[in-house]
């Protein structure tokens, strides 16, 4: 498809070729040197130069009112394409409202398939999805139901965050599960770019094996209630922040990962069996009796 620039450039060397032709027949003409047979042959072929121009100068034109046509129709099938997802989209958003569990979980997975098939919305619906899990649960006779709705939020993200699955990785994604309560919480194997647990409560494990934090980690006042699984956890770019962190639950950071833990807390009373990062060990806290805090080890 010939772009603008193209088409202008023809159509002005044949206006250049014609107006030659159209200077040359006429100084020829006014010369008296050529004989007459010779003249008209000059004059012959001067105006099929002209008519032929004026030919490829239809050609263009029609070539440039298709070009037209082709973009118009490209700009209407992608604003057929954002309306269509933009009513997907506001559709699942509906349903996610509703006081329905079985509806709210069908707009999940249609937000799951909305964002595999439009990457360019991926993190507007990780976004959605993250304020779900933010919002407060409520204790009623369909508890059971909305808890289910959850582990199905929490398993989309984390299905969609590790590497491993190539077709269905979202990259470069930015997780806010500030302040969620959050139960039995698998993160295994995951990469984000960052990811901001601040204020949040892990209810049962919550594993983040193998995980890799490419900017930042923010686990600010985090309460774990059970198990922290650590091991083989990358922190790149700014670290992993631990500031008021409580582990009442068994601890495991194995013997690769590293982490500051500076103004950390662990229960005393709990038992269970902890695995601090190289170079950390837990003393009792003369502010708070009961726990213990984080400090570098000599």
């Amino acid at each position: 498809m010939l772009s603008n620039g193209a088409i202008v450039a023809w159509a002005v060397g044949l206006l250049v070729l014609a107006a030659g032709s159209i200077v040359t027949l006429w100084s020829l003409l006014g010369s008296g040197g050529p004989n007459a047979s010779v003249r008209l042959d000059i004059i012959r072929t001067a105006f099929s130069i002209v008519v032929g121009g004026g030919g490829a100068a239809g050609l263009l034109l029609a070539a440039r009112r298709q070009r037209a046509t082709e973009l118009d129709l490209r700009q209407r099938d992608h604003d057929a394409a954002e309306t269509r997802v933009t009513e997907l989209y506001g559709k699942a958003a509906d349903q996610m409202g509703s006081d329905k569990a079985p509806v709210r979980l069908a707009g999940i997975l249609a937000l799951e398939r909305l964002a595999q098939g439009h990457p360019e919305h991926r993190q507007t619906i990780v976004d959605l999805i993250c304020a779900y899990l933010r919002m407060p649960r409520e204790d009623d006779v369909n508890a059971a139901q909305e808890e289910e709705v959850r582990q199905t939020a929490q398993g989309v993200l984390a299905a969609h965050l590790r590497p491993e699955e190539t077709s269905r990785f979202w990259p470069d994604v930015r997780l806010n599960l500030s302040g969620a309560r959050l139960r039995s919480f698998t993160f295994a194997r995951c990469r984000v770019r960052t990811a901001s647990f601040a204020d949040a409560r892990f209810h049962g494990a919550a594993v983040f094996r193998g995980t890799t934090f490419d900017r930042s980690a923010d686990f600010r006042n985090v309460r774990f209630t059970g198990l922290a699984d650590f091991r083989r956890v990358t922190f790149d770019g700014e670290g992993p922040n631990f500031r008021g962190t409580s582990f009442e639950g068994a601890v495991d950071f194995g013997e690769h990962t590293t982490a500051v833990l500076t103004g950390a807390l662990a229960s005393d009373d709990d038992g269970s069996r902890r695995k601090w990062p190289n170079g950390w060990v837990a003393e009792p806290s003369a502010e708070r009796p009961g726990w213990s805090k984080l400090v570098r080890e000599g």
